[in-house]
């Protein structure tokens, strides 16, 4: 992790490989360029470099992905993918801007209010599924359920030692025919 002062401009560059919880209080500039699982809550600026795999869920305020992103984004002013960029989950923002070549594979939804919305968010959570909720839901063994999450075949993030599972995406990940 470095950090960089650029006049006014503080960065925080993030080259390693990360996994936790990560919730800044006040603004910085964030910029991941490594990996990272868990759960990103962010003021300021974050980008998501061009290298980045990221695997979580994140609240922000201005949100650039560049990289790869599994997990859903609620960015309260703006979200912005620029190519490679490829969001594979939900977004909630006000304002979305995708440029030609970046990929969005999930549902988004604007409003005024952005990731303010407090509705928005109950409603995300409450359709998060843990690894024994997804079994039951499937009918398939937990263990599948980890060697998929694992390999990445299944879209999900990884909170801790905990997976959960954006039942909307999983649905999506069936009707694609991707379970075998």
């Amino acid at each position: 992790m470095r950090r960089r002062d650029r006049g006014e401009e503080k960065v925080l560059d993030v080259d390693a490989t990360m996994q936790g919880t990560l919730t800044f209080k006040d603004p910085v500039n964030l910029r991941i360029n490594g990996s990272f699982e868990g759960n990103l809550d962010t003021k300021g600026s974050l980008t998501i470099g061009e290298h980045a795999v990221v695997r979580a869920t994140i609240k922000g305020e201005n949100v650039v992905v560049t990289g790869r992103v599994f997990g859903d984004i609620v960015a309260v002013k703006e979200l912005k993918i620029i190519p490679p960029g490829n969001i594979t989950g939900n977004i909630i923002t006000p304002r979305l801007i995708v440029d030609e070549g970046a990929v969005l594979d999930g549902r988004c939804q604007m409003s005024r209010k952005g990731g303010e919305n407090q509705n928005a968010d109950q409603s995300a959570r409450k359709s998060l599924l843990s690894a024994d909720e997804l079994a039951k839901y499937l009918e398939v063994d937990k263990s599948m359920i980890f060697e998929w999450a694992k390999t990445g075949k299944l879209p999900g993030t990884k909170e801790k030692d905990t997976w959960k599972f954006n039942k909307e995406l999983v649905d999506e990940w069936i009707a694609d025919g991707k379970v075998k």
